[in-house]
């Protein structure tokens, strides 16, 4: 079901109508049955592997947890005769056999996850297309990669004895297959949207208000912005365009990946917050962000917080890794000492790489993030001396100028993603220092791209309009809170602009798949 569709609209309208007037304790199950209803629209084929991430979850978990429960009362039976050795050795056999349980469901998932994805590429697709390996082309699951992610996380908190077991199967379904969070996250952890997912809920205006409004604000950034600039990113990745080109083209895909994505992800917590269930923010205007690693603590925040806490910590305190630091400690005392935590960003990039798909490119998009976020760390002091002597952070112009460089070298490295071939990517990154044809902007060329006059005069004025409301939210907080000490009139006038610029102003036509967001994709 398309989420930008009046279908789905008509969907969601149906389901808030029935989610407040059912008895509260039902809510939560209406959910359930709705959010499978959701993903069987995508395709009957698809709910075995839902259903199978489920259920291996929870026979994990709950495997463990009994476990749990056994070695808490077997301490509590025998808390006067055990000595603190056992109860060491007790928590040590009890860590193993449930380790067990945890590498098998994680295996398990993954390794469905890893032949999903490896079907997208080549040779599996050419087989697939010729109708020698038919089955090959199911495509990848609805939300499979967050679903999965955010079940996984889950089976390494219960493990870690830092999040209970739910016992209740039904309600754990739920946590998996949440239909507002199926298309592109963000990926939650269960401590965080359970206290709201499962509560009963009254009927709260403001909250349906404030929820309606941001599901609004990212209609708005998805159907003007993002699927309108589209058929100019489409049209630029063509091996012509080259030098000044190329430039525009990184410019416009910046544009469009951040009203696909933040857009997406207003819808997904703005329909959240209808239902009164809370979701963690996923993006917090990155692109005012003044370096690499400021930058990645504002862009897809879930997906860096599940790498942290489930590779790079558990890497960077492995025993290979704490080995590594003693002995490099040792030959190169503070960058020695450095040198793990590298190791560990390493594998947490190349993971993080290949989550976003399993050609050279993705790969190459995480070691170049990891590279530039070394190399920041290394030059901290570099830094601090040229500033000490310069004194340029006292500018007021500095600010701006920190943002600037670190949008063009985001939007340096994120263009890969459109070049699985990696060698067209470099040779048109080497075409920015060869080829300086300014004359495409002003000579016809960019009305060329599948873009009109007033197609740009609306990209312009939505654009202003996005750095504008950002601007306020950066410096001021909520908007919709600012909007509620408006008076009335004014308050819904606004309101009332923004829903007809979507309506007149967004990219519909014959062809048009408005539920395609890129990271459906992922």
């Amino acid at each position: 079901m398309q989420i930008t569709s009046f279908r789905f609209l008509l969907f969601v309208a149906a389901v808030l109508a029935a989610y407040y007037l059912i008895p509260k304790k039902g809510q939560w199950m209406l959910l359930l049955a709705v959010s499978y209803c959701f993903y069987l629209w995508a395709g009957i084929e698809y709910l075995g592997f839902i259903l199978l991430t489920t259920v291996s979850t929870y026979a994990a978990t709950m495997a463990m947890a009994a476990n749990q429960d056994k070695q808490a009362k077997f301490l509590e039976e025998n808390k006067e005769t055990l000595t603190r050795e056992d109860r060491k050795a007790s928590k040590v056999k009890l860590k193993k056999t449930n380790r067990v349980y945890l590498v098998g469901c994680l295996v398990l998932n993954f390794s469905v996850l890893a032949v999903c994805k490896a079907l997208l590429i080549e040779p599996f697709q050419t087989a697939a297309a010729a109708g020698t390996l038919s089955f090959l082309s199911i495509g990848l699951p609805l939300g499979i990669s967050f679903y999965m992610f955010q079940s996984m996380g889950y089976v390494v908190d219960v493990y870690r004895q830092t999040t209970p077991a739910e016992r209740n199967p039904f309600k754990l379904a739920l946590f998996v297959s949440f239909f507002p969070q199926l298309i592109q996250g963000p990926i939650s952890r269960f401590g965080q949207i359970a206290p709201t997912l499962y509560a009963p809920k009254k009927f709260d205006g403001k909250q349906l208000s404030f929820g309606l409004q941001r599901m609004l604000w990212g209609y708005f950034k998805k159907l003007v912005i993002a699927d309108r600039i589209a058929a100019a990113v489409i049209a630029l990745r063509g091996p012509e365009h080259t030098g000044v080109a190329f430039f525009l083209l990184t410019v416009f895909y910046a544009v469009q990946i951040y009203g696909d994505f933040t857009g997406g992800i207003d819808i997904t917590i703005g329909l959240a917050q209808t239902l009164g269930i809370e979701l963690p923010e996923n993006f917090i205007r990155p692109y005012f962000s003044k370096n690499i690693a400021e930058y990645w603590r504002r862009w897809h925040i879930s997906l860096g917080e599940w790498m942290k806490d489930y590779i790079f910590y558990p890497v960077s305190v492995s025993k290979p890794l704490l080995q590594l630091s003693k002995t490099a400690r040792k030959k190169w005392r503070s960058f020695g000492q450095r040198l793990p935590v590298y190791v560990a960003s390493v594998a947490t990039w190349f993971v993080t790489g290949i989550w976003h798909g399993l050609t050279p490119n993705f790969v190459l998009w995480g070691m170049l993030n990891c590279f530039f976020i070394v190399l920041s760390e290394e030059c901290v002091g570099l830094y601090e001396r040229f500033h000490n002597r310069f004194h340029l952070k006292e500018k007021k112009w500095y600010g701006g100028f920190e943002i600037l460089r670190m949008f063009i070298l985001m939007n340096l490295i994120r263009i890969v993603d459109l070049f699985p071939n990696v060698s067209d990517y470099f040779s048109r990154i080497g075409s920015l220092f060869t080829t300086f044809n300014f004359h495409i902007l002003w000579d016809g060329t960019m009305l060329k791209l599948g873009l009109t006059e007033l197609d740009y005069i609306i990209l312009a004025c939505g654009i202003v309009l996005m750095f504008v409301i950002s601007l306020i939210q950066e410096k001021k907080g909520s908007i919709r809170a600012l909007l509620l000490q408006q008076k009335p009139v004014l308050r819904y006038a606004l309101i009332f602009a923004l829903l007809v610029i979507v309506l007149l102003m967004g990219s519909y036509g014959v062809g048009y798949n408005a539920s395609a967001f890129i990271y459906n994709a992922f």
